[in-house]
Protein backbone atom coordinates (compact mmCIF):
# COMPACT_ATOMS: atom_id res chain seq x y z
CA UNK A 1 0.00 0.00 0.00
CA UNK A 2 1.68 3.45 -1.07
CA UNK A 3 1.90 5.96 0.97
CA UNK A 4 -0.76 8.33 -0.17
CA UNK A 5 -3.16 4.85 -0.04
CA UNK A 6 -3.06 4.98 3.77
CA UNK A 7 -5.01 8.49 4.15
CA UNK A 8 -7.54 6.84 1.94
CA UNK A 9 -8.26 3.63 4.02
CA UNK A 10 -8.32 5.62 7.48
CA UNK A 11 -10.75 8.33 5.64
CA UNK A 12 -12.88 5.59 4.98
CA UNK A 13 -12.70 3.80 8.38
CA UNK A 14 -13.46 7.51 9.92
CA UNK A 15 -16.44 7.96 8.03
CA UNK A 16 -18.04 4.32 9.80
CA UNK A 17 -16.97 5.19 13.20
CA UNK A 18 -16.17 8.48 13.69
CA UNK A 19 -17.43 10.37 17.00
CA UNK A 20 -21.10 13.18 16.90
CA UNK A 21 -18.70 15.85 18.30
CA UNK A 22 -19.89 19.53 18.39
CA UNK A 23 -16.95 21.34 17.25
CA UNK A 24 -16.59 18.94 14.10
CA UNK A 25 -20.11 20.11 13.17
CA UNK A 26 -18.93 24.01 12.69
CA UNK A 27 -16.15 25.95 11.09
CA UNK A 28 -16.43 28.94 13.26
CA UNK A 29 -13.21 29.55 14.44
CA UNK A 30 -13.61 30.18 18.43
CA UNK A 31 -15.89 27.48 19.09
CA UNK A 32 -13.12 25.41 17.12
CA UNK A 33 -9.98 27.34 19.17
CA UNK A 34 -12.49 26.29 22.46
CA UNK A 35 -12.34 23.03 21.70
CA UNK A 36 -9.07 22.78 20.86
CA UNK A 37 -7.51 23.99 23.78
CA UNK A 38 -9.99 22.41 26.28
CA UNK A 39 -8.65 19.01 24.52
CA UNK A 40 -4.89 20.05 24.70
CA UNK A 41 -4.67 18.10 28.14
CA UNK A 42 -8.22 16.67 28.60
CA UNK A 43 -10.10 13.80 27.00
CA UNK A 44 -12.83 14.48 24.88
CA UNK A 45 -15.38 12.65 27.63
CA UNK A 46 -14.29 14.91 30.50
CA UNK A 47 -13.93 18.05 28.03
CA UNK A 48 -17.12 17.98 26.40
CA UNK A 49 -19.46 19.27 29.01
CA UNK A 50 -16.89 21.89 29.84
CA UNK A 51 -16.85 23.16 25.79
CA UNK A 52 -20.56 23.50 26.55
CA UNK A 53 -20.39 25.13 29.60
CA UNK A 54 -18.10 27.40 28.91
CA UNK A 55 -19.56 28.47 25.24
CA UNK A 56 -22.63 29.13 27.19
CA UNK A 57 -21.10 31.92 29.26
CA UNK A 58 -18.99 33.05 26.85
CA UNK A 59 -20.68 32.54 23.46
CA UNK A 60 -17.73 34.82 21.22
CA UNK A 61 -14.71 35.95 21.69
CA UNK A 62 -16.16 39.43 22.55
CA UNK A 63 -17.58 38.39 25.71
CA UNK A 64 -14.58 36.23 26.53
CA UNK A 65 -12.62 39.14 26.42
CA UNK A 66 -15.10 41.45 28.47
CA UNK A 67 -14.90 38.79 31.13
CA UNK A 68 -13.01 39.11 34.52
CA UNK A 69 -10.11 36.46 34.83
CA UNK A 70 -11.90 35.08 37.91
CA UNK A 71 -15.07 34.22 35.95
CA UNK A 72 -13.29 32.39 33.15
CA UNK A 73 -10.88 30.31 35.78
CA UNK A 74 -13.92 29.36 37.71
CA UNK A 75 -15.80 28.23 33.84
CA UNK A 76 -12.05 26.22 34.03
CA UNK A 77 -12.03 24.99 37.69
CA UNK A 78 -11.74 21.28 37.80
CA UNK A 79 -9.85 20.81 34.43
CA UNK A 80 -6.38 21.74 35.67
CA UNK A 81 -3.46 23.15 33.70
CA UNK A 82 -4.89 26.55 34.19
CA UNK A 83 -2.66 28.33 31.87
CA UNK A 84 -4.45 27.32 29.32
CA UNK A 85 -7.33 28.98 30.88
CA UNK A 86 -4.98 32.38 31.21
CA UNK A 87 -3.85 31.87 27.33
CA UNK A 88 -7.41 32.07 26.29
CA UNK A 89 -8.08 34.99 28.41
CA UNK A 90 -5.45 36.64 27.27
CA UNK A 91 -5.68 36.04 23.65
CA UNK A 92 -9.43 36.74 23.13
CA UNK A 93 -8.22 40.85 24.12
CA UNK A 94 -5.67 40.86 21.96
CA UNK A 95 -7.73 39.50 19.09
CA UNK A 96 -10.34 42.18 19.83
CA UNK A 97 -7.57 44.78 19.88
CA UNK A 98 -5.56 43.50 16.93
CA UNK A 99 -8.72 42.22 14.89
CA UNK A 100 -11.39 44.15 16.20
CA UNK A 101 -12.93 40.79 17.55
CA UNK A 102 -12.69 39.10 14.05
CA UNK A 103 -10.45 35.63 14.52
CA UNK A 104 -7.44 35.89 12.52
CA UNK A 105 -7.66 33.47 9.54
CA UNK A 106 -3.85 33.03 8.58
CA UNK A 107 -1.77 30.47 10.44
CA UNK A 108 0.93 33.25 10.98
CA UNK A 109 -1.50 35.11 13.02
CA UNK A 110 -3.05 32.09 14.55
CA UNK A 111 0.31 31.12 15.69
CA UNK A 112 1.19 34.46 17.37
CA UNK A 113 -1.80 33.89 20.10
CA UNK A 114 -0.59 33.20 23.67
CA UNK A 115 -1.61 29.30 24.30
CA UNK A 116 -1.47 28.45 20.55
CA UNK A 117 1.10 25.85 19.13
CA UNK A 118 1.79 24.33 16.19
CA UNK A 119 -0.64 21.83 16.43
CA UNK A 120 -3.69 23.97 17.74
CA UNK A 121 -2.83 26.96 15.13
CA UNK A 122 -2.51 23.79 12.25
CA UNK A 123 -5.92 22.14 13.91
CA UNK A 124 -8.11 25.56 14.15
CA UNK A 125 -6.74 26.66 9.95
CA UNK A 126 -7.64 23.21 8.85
CA UNK A 127 -10.97 22.72 10.53
CA UNK A 128 -12.08 26.44 10.06
CA UNK A 129 -10.94 27.36 6.86
CA UNK A 130 -9.29 24.40 5.50
CA UNK A 131 -6.20 25.26 4.97
CA UNK A 132 -3.65 22.69 4.05
CA UNK A 133 -1.77 22.51 7.57
CA UNK A 134 -1.28 18.64 8.92
CA UNK A 135 -1.73 18.33 12.62
CA UNK A 136 0.49 16.25 14.85
CA UNK A 137 -0.82 15.55 18.33
CA UNK A 138 -0.30 12.39 20.64
CA UNK A 139 -2.89 10.21 18.44
CA UNK A 140 -0.89 11.53 15.07
CA UNK A 141 2.32 10.56 16.62
CA UNK A 142 1.51 7.15 17.41
CA UNK A 143 -0.50 6.58 13.74
CA UNK A 144 2.71 7.48 12.25
CA UNK A 145 5.23 5.75 14.31
CA UNK A 146 3.49 2.92 13.90
CA UNK A 147 2.96 2.50 10.88
CA UNK A 148 6.24 3.64 8.95
CA UNK A 149 8.33 1.96 11.65
CA UNK A 150 9.85 5.21 13.21
CA UNK A 151 12.32 4.94 16.60
CA UNK A 152 13.13 8.46 16.56
CA UNK A 153 11.48 10.01 20.17
CA UNK A 154 8.27 12.01 19.47
CA UNK A 155 9.41 14.00 22.53
CA UNK A 156 13.18 15.62 21.13
CA UNK A 157 13.64 18.15 18.18
CA UNK A 158 14.75 15.52 15.92
CA UNK A 159 11.88 13.99 16.41
CA UNK A 160 9.00 16.49 15.87
CA UNK A 161 10.40 17.79 12.80
CA UNK A 162 10.95 14.31 11.62
CA UNK A 163 7.08 13.61 12.27
CA UNK A 164 5.77 17.01 10.89
CA UNK A 165 7.42 16.52 7.69
CA UNK A 166 6.38 13.07 6.73
CA UNK A 167 2.39 14.19 8.15
CA UNK A 168 2.59 17.29 6.20
CA UNK A 169 3.65 14.85 2.91
CA UNK A 170 0.79 13.51 3.80
CA UNK A 171 -1.54 15.98 3.73
CA UNK A 172 -4.95 15.71 1.82
CA UNK A 173 -4.93 19.54 -0.22
CA UNK A 174 -8.26 19.15 -1.08
CA UNK A 175 -9.80 17.85 2.37
CA UNK A 176 -7.62 19.09 4.79
CA UNK A 177 -10.22 19.06 7.70
CA UNK A 178 -11.22 15.51 6.69
CA UNK A 179 -7.41 14.51 6.55
CA UNK A 180 -6.72 15.69 10.04
CA UNK A 181 -9.86 14.55 11.59
CA UNK A 182 -9.47 11.04 10.50
CA UNK A 183 -5.84 11.13 11.19
CA UNK A 184 -6.11 11.57 15.28
CA UNK A 185 -9.52 9.31 15.39
CA UNK A 186 -7.90 6.45 14.05
CA UNK A 187 -5.61 7.01 16.79
CA UNK A 188 -7.64 7.87 19.21
CA UNK A 189 -10.04 4.77 18.87
CA UNK A 190 -8.21 2.07 16.65
CA UNK A 191 -4.63 2.93 17.20
CA UNK A 192 -4.81 3.43 21.16
CA UNK A 193 -2.08 3.22 23.31
CA UNK A 194 -2.39 -0.04 25.00
CA UNK A 195 -3.44 -3.36 23.45
CA UNK A 196 -4.74 -2.14 19.92
CA UNK A 197 -6.85 -4.82 18.06
CA UNK A 198 -3.81 -4.83 15.37
CA UNK A 199 -5.83 -7.85 13.76
CA UNK A 200 -9.23 -6.54 12.64
CA UNK A 201 -7.09 -3.39 10.68
CA UNK A 202 -6.67 -3.61 7.35
CA UNK A 203 -3.22 -1.67 7.39
CA UNK A 204 -1.67 -4.24 8.97
CA UNK A 205 -0.79 -5.80 6.02
CA UNK A 206 1.83 -2.48 6.19
CA UNK A 207 1.93 -1.62 9.16
CA UNK A 208 5.39 -1.80 10.23
CA UNK A 209 4.92 -1.98 13.84
CA UNK A 210 2.43 -4.70 13.76
CA UNK A 211 4.87 -6.73 11.29
CA UNK A 212 7.76 -6.38 13.09
CA UNK A 213 6.17 -6.92 16.41
CA UNK A 214 6.38 -3.63 17.60
CA UNK A 215 3.42 -2.26 18.57
CA UNK A 216 4.03 -1.92 22.13
CA UNK A 217 7.17 -0.20 21.68
CA UNK A 218 6.10 2.60 19.52
CA UNK A 219 6.32 5.59 19.34
CA UNK A 220 9.38 5.95 21.79
CA UNK A 221 9.63 8.57 24.10
CA UNK A 222 12.90 10.13 25.73
CA UNK A 223 13.66 10.31 29.26
CA UNK A 224 11.11 10.87 31.93
CA UNK A 225 10.90 14.00 33.56
CA UNK A 226 11.67 13.37 37.72
CA UNK A 227 8.84 13.51 39.88
CA UNK A 228 8.90 16.43 42.64
CA UNK A 229 7.50 16.04 45.71
CA UNK A 230 5.53 18.57 47.71
CA UNK A 231 4.20 19.09 51.04
CA UNK A 232 1.40 21.88 50.91
CA UNK A 233 -0.17 22.92 54.35
CA UNK A 234 -3.25 25.02 54.37
CA UNK A 235 -4.31 26.65 57.28
CA UNK A 236 -8.21 26.83 57.41
CA UNK A 237 -8.73 29.73 59.66
CA UNK A 238 -12.42 29.61 61.69
CA UNK A 239 -13.45 32.76 62.97
CA UNK A 240 -17.40 32.48 63.29
CA UNK A 241 -19.14 31.69 59.71
CA UNK A 242 -15.91 32.89 58.24
CA UNK A 243 -12.43 31.73 56.91
CA UNK A 244 -9.59 33.28 54.87
CA UNK A 245 -8.31 33.17 51.56
CA UNK A 246 -5.68 34.19 49.23
CA UNK A 247 -4.85 34.20 45.53
CA UNK A 248 -1.80 32.66 43.97
CA UNK A 249 -0.12 34.98 42.05
CA UNK A 250 3.49 33.38 41.65
CA UNK A 251 4.39 31.39 38.37
CA UNK A 252 4.05 28.50 40.21
CA UNK A 253 1.15 25.62 40.12
CA UNK A 254 -2.89 27.00 40.20
CA UNK A 255 -1.79 31.01 39.63
CA UNK A 256 -5.08 32.97 39.53
CA UNK A 257 -6.90 30.67 42.12
CA UNK A 258 -7.81 31.05 45.32
CA UNK A 259 -6.81 29.25 48.34
CA UNK A 260 -6.58 29.15 52.19
CA UNK A 261 -3.06 30.83 53.60
CA UNK A 262 -0.16 27.90 52.58
CA UNK A 263 2.99 26.88 53.93
CA UNK A 264 4.97 24.42 52.05
CA UNK A 265 7.55 23.00 53.52
CA UNK A 266 10.27 20.26 53.17
CA UNK A 267 8.39 17.40 54.77
CA UNK A 268 5.72 16.04 56.27
CA UNK A 269 4.72 18.19 59.15
CA UNK A 270 3.05 17.39 62.64
CA UNK A 271 1.68 20.16 64.43
CA UNK A 272 4.34 21.22 67.22
CA UNK A 273 6.60 21.55 63.62
CA UNK A 274 3.92 23.34 62.13
CA UNK A 275 3.74 25.76 65.61
CA UNK A 276 7.33 26.59 65.06
CA UNK A 277 7.77 27.32 60.69
CA UNK A 278 8.30 31.11 61.09
CA UNK A 279 5.35 31.42 58.24
CA UNK A 280 3.36 30.22 60.83
CA UNK A 281 4.30 32.79 63.30
CA UNK A 282 4.26 35.37 61.21
CA UNK A 283 0.78 34.85 60.08
CA UNK A 284 -0.48 34.55 63.49
CA UNK A 285 1.52 37.10 65.16
CA UNK A 286 -1.25 39.33 65.96
CA UNK A 287 -3.59 36.38 66.92
CA UNK A 288 -5.09 34.01 69.76
CA UNK A 289 -5.31 30.18 68.58
CA UNK A 290 -7.82 28.74 70.29
CA UNK A 291 -7.34 24.88 68.82
CA UNK A 292 -5.49 23.58 65.78
CA UNK A 293 -6.34 20.22 64.35
CA UNK A 294 -5.24 18.90 61.04
CA UNK A 295 -8.18 17.01 58.90
CA UNK A 296 -7.71 13.26 59.10
CA UNK A 297 -6.75 12.94 55.69
CA UNK A 298 -3.81 13.77 53.78
CA UNK A 299 -4.76 14.72 50.24
CA UNK A 300 -2.57 13.38 47.24
CA UNK A 301 -2.52 15.45 44.05
CA UNK A 302 -0.32 14.11 40.98
CA UNK A 303 0.37 16.95 38.49
CA UNK A 304 2.44 16.16 35.10
CA UNK A 305 5.99 16.65 37.27
CA UNK A 306 4.77 16.70 40.78
CA UNK A 307 2.91 15.11 43.46
CA UNK A 308 1.38 17.19 45.85
CA UNK A 309 0.55 15.92 49.43
CA UNK A 310 -1.48 18.26 51.26
CA UNK A 311 -2.78 19.07 54.78
CA UNK A 312 -5.30 21.26 55.79
CA UNK A 313 -4.89 22.57 59.12
CA UNK A 314 -8.45 23.38 60.53
CA UNK A 315 -7.44 26.43 63.64
CA UNK A 316 -9.99 28.05 65.57
CA UNK A 317 -9.81 32.00 66.50
CA UNK A 318 -10.14 33.49 69.67
CA UNK A 319 -8.35 36.79 68.90
CA UNK A 320 -7.58 37.44 64.73
CA UNK A 321 -5.52 39.81 62.69
CA UNK A 322 -4.64 38.80 59.75
CA UNK A 323 -3.59 40.99 56.76
CA UNK A 324 -3.52 40.56 53.26
CA UNK A 325 -6.07 37.72 52.95
CA UNK A 326 -9.46 37.86 51.69
CA UNK A 327 -12.19 37.07 54.30
CA UNK A 328 -15.16 35.52 53.05
CA UNK A 329 -18.03 33.55 54.46
CA UNK A 330 -18.22 29.86 54.40
CA UNK A 331 -21.35 29.33 52.15
CA UNK A 332 -19.27 32.01 49.70
CA UNK A 333 -16.34 29.90 49.04
CA UNK A 334 -17.70 28.15 45.86
CA UNK A 335 -17.89 31.61 44.44
CA UNK A 336 -14.37 31.79 44.04
CA UNK A 337 -12.37 29.70 41.05
CA UNK A 338 -10.05 27.00 43.42
CA UNK A 339 -7.92 24.13 42.53
CA UNK A 340 -9.15 20.68 42.51
CA UNK A 341 -7.46 19.74 45.73
CA UNK A 342 -9.20 22.46 47.53
CA UNK A 343 -12.16 21.52 46.30
CA UNK A 344 -11.73 18.16 47.11
CA UNK A 345 -11.01 18.99 50.77
CA UNK A 346 -14.27 20.94 51.52
CA UNK A 347 -16.48 18.68 49.77
CA UNK A 348 -14.90 16.06 52.40
CA UNK A 349 -16.38 18.49 54.94
CA UNK A 350 -20.04 17.86 53.65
Amino acid sequence: MLNNQIPVFIYQWYELNKRDLPWRETTNPYQIWVSEIILQQTKVVQGLGYYYRFLDLFPSVQELANASMDDVLKAWQGLGYYSRARNLYQAAKLIVELYKGEFPNTYKEVISLPGVGEYTAAAICSFAYNQPYAVVDGNVFRVLSRIFGINTPIDTSKGKLEFQALATSLINQRSPALHNQAMMEFGALQCVPQSPDCHVCKINTVCSAFLNNQVSSLPVKGKKSKIRARYFNYLVIKVGVSTFLQKRESDDVWKGLYEFPLIESTNNLVVESLMIESEFKLIFSDSTIKYINPHPTVFKHVLSHQVIFAKFWEIDLNKFHLSNRLRVNWNEIHLFPTSKLIENYLNSRT
